[in-house]
Parts: structure tokens; sequence; C-alpha cells
């Protein structure tokens, strides 16, 4: 089977990251490339690692926290330090993000009652609120 290998240009577009980013995971040990002539290059296991890291990002994880995620993920899955910190990594996040889940519930459950409110004043002095609303946002200064 032959490797495959991706460059920086295709794993940003592919991403949607800047090849700056890229090279910043680089230069933080996250991710390593190989040069072929002068093309820097990525191989699939790489490729896997970027996507890792872009994961835990997305969902709160410091650069720091992936690095040693990665660290433990290389000396290997039957590593019963890899698996205790892994476990103990996923609970605090899984902790942490319920409360904002629970914290964005309650502020989009004031959010539609306030609306809500808003729409049942705003229905005394219009007949049609929706209509009244959609001459509001036409009449909003362009950005």
């Amino acid at each position: 089977m032959t490797e495959e290998f991706y460059t920086v240009a295709q794993l940003a577009q592919e991403f949607g990251i800047t090849p700056r980013a890229i090279r910043l995971y680089e230069s933080k040990g996250l991710i390593s490339s190989s040069r072929v002539g002068r093309t820097m290059i990525y191989s699939r296991k790489q490729r896997a690692r970027l996507k890792i890291v872009l994961r835990s990002k997305r969902i709160g994880f410091s650069l720091d926290d992936v690095k040693e995620y990665l660290d433990l993920y290389d000396a290997g899955k039957t590593n019963p330090n890899f698996l205790l910190r892994t476990l103990h990594t996923c609970h605090t996040r899984l902790s942490e993000l319920k409360a904002q889940q629970k914290a964005l519930e309650e502020t989009i459950d004031e959010l539609e009652g306030v609306e809500q409110s808003a729409r049942t004043q705003l229905s005394t002095f219009e007949e049609d609120v929706e209509q009244a609303y959609s001459d509001y946002l036409q009449n909003l200064p362009k950005k």
C-alpha cells in the first residue's frame, strides 16, 4: 500500500485553516512534516493528528492539553497512564460542557420569553407583527 502525503496547502484547504496555523501546530510539536525537495509534506498519520488538534481545539482544549494527549497517545493506547489521563480529561471537559449547555439552555429560554413578550406587546400596536419586524429589518443600517 502506498503512503498518502499531503502538502500544507492541501491540509489548509481541507480543514479550512491557514498554512500559518499548520506551521504553528508543527512548531508546538503537535504534528510533524517531512521534506521532499522544497515541499513540506505530511503523512496520513500527521493528517489524523491535525484532525485531533482541530477537534480538540474546537471543543475547548488548550494546545498544551492536546500536546499532552498526543504524547500519551504516542506511548500507546494500552498504556494505563494514557487511558487514565484520557478518562480524566474527558470527564473534566464533559462536566464543563454540560454546565455551559445548561447555562445556554437557560439563557435561550429567557430570551425566548423576552421575545414572546415583545411580540405580544407589539401586537397591541401593530396588526401584523411579522410584517412590522420585516420592515424594521429592511431599515437597519447596512454593515
